[in-house]
């Protein structure tokens, strides 16, 4: 998958991400792609690392969705938890 996939499918997977954990973010779009991008990666590493399967086949593959998802929400949540610890 080329570069341009990469950052269409960690848009896309920031934007589910968001979805899936509405609330307050500071960023916006360039930090969502950041994100999600970063957490497709993370995904793809992660189950490779954990369930030893090569998850980013394609990207019309769902285990390659899924991974950058997954991925996304990890760091979505890492995301919060120290820029809320940074505003206390």
């Amino acid at each position: 998958m080329g570069i341009i996939g990469w950052i269409l499918l960690g848009l896309l997977a920031g934007i589910i991400a968001k979805a899936l954990m509405p609330g307050r973010d500071p960023g916006g779009c360039i930090v969502t792609i950041l994100i999600g991008i970063a957490g497709a990666l993370l995904g793809g590493w992660l189950g490779k690392v954990i369930f030893d399967v090569e998850s980013v086949d394609g990207f019309f593959e769902l285990s390659t969705w899924i991974a950058a998802i997954v991925g996304s929400l990890i760091l979505l949540i890492i995301y919060r938890l120290v820029l809320g610890r940074r505003r206390s």
